[in-house]
């Protein structure tokens, strides 16, 4: 956190306040542990009702973070433009694009982001979509692992994934998700058709309520089951996957 430029930080109660209230993107606030009182409750109340991430660090970590008088509050501005999924979906049909979207469920690990998304530019995914919280902050070590390619790519920033999905299927995709006990493979089904894919943490894999919610549930075939692939060259194989089709 320490490399969180000043120019992407707000300081201050009344200035992150009213940054919230007048509807400025904010990445995440950090608030001091141990902050009570009227001010934490308004802040925690405008940050879930913006859907804003809100992380207690305690006074070494407030310090990385911003080592000035920051009243134990500190906001922290996005690197990115954030788009709305809504708008992506209403710019591919406008343009005669065949959709590929990409959602990262549980995605924590900020350099599996980034490789993500150079796979996500190499194949033409055009937007990413991640949760407003439990997902890997786009900061500069993310951006760093990515090459850039971050900044070459929409992201959308949403609260809820299993209500992004459903507002995809309405749009006319079909939502796939990635899951080592599916009876499909990636490399047998048509990728062709308006696509979201669902991608899973390392650890757990898509949650069980996105998986209930996709079209169908697809795996990677594999000469030796192995108990999963790093999430990035996962996701490298089945965009590939999609380009090679479409192509």
């Amino acid at each position: 956190m320490s490399d969180i430029s000043k120019d992407l930080q707000i300081i201050g109660k009344n200035p992150v306040l009213e940054a919230i209230h007048d509807g400025k993107e904010i990445e995440r606030v950090y608030l001091l542990q141990g902050t009570t009182g009227d001010f934490e409750k308004a802040l925690r109340h405008l940050c879930r009702t913006k859907d804003i991430p809100m992380q207690i660090i305690p006074k070494e970590r407030m310090f990385k973070v911003n080592r000035g008088n920051n009243q134990g509050v500190v906001a922290i501005l996005p690197l990115v433009q954030y788009y709305k999924i809504e708008d992506v979906i209403a710019h591919c049909y406008e343009n005669g694009k065949v959709p590929l979207i990409l959602l990262l469920d549980s995605v924590t690990d900020v350099r599996n982001l980034g490789g993500i998304a150079r796979s996500a530019v190499s194949y033409g995914v055009d937007a990413i979509v991640v949760p407003t919280t439990g997902s890997a902050p786009i900061q500069s070590d993310s951006v760093k692992a990515s090459a850039g390619a971050l900044l070459k790519i929409q992201i959308c920033r949403v609260p809820s994934l299993v209500n992004t999905v459903e507002y995809l299927q309405e749009s006319g995709l079909q939502v796939y998700a990635t899951n080592l006990e599916a009876r499909e493979s990636i490399e047998e089904i048509d990728l062709k058709v308006p696509l979201a894919i669902i991608i899973g943490s390392e650890d757990d894999g898509v949650s069980p309520h996105l998986l209930r919610a996709a079209n169908r549930k697809v795996k990677i075939p594999q000469l030796e089951a192995m108990e999963s692939l790093n999430v990035s060259v996962a996701t490298g194989i089945v965009l590939y996957e999609v380009f090679k089709q479409r192509r």
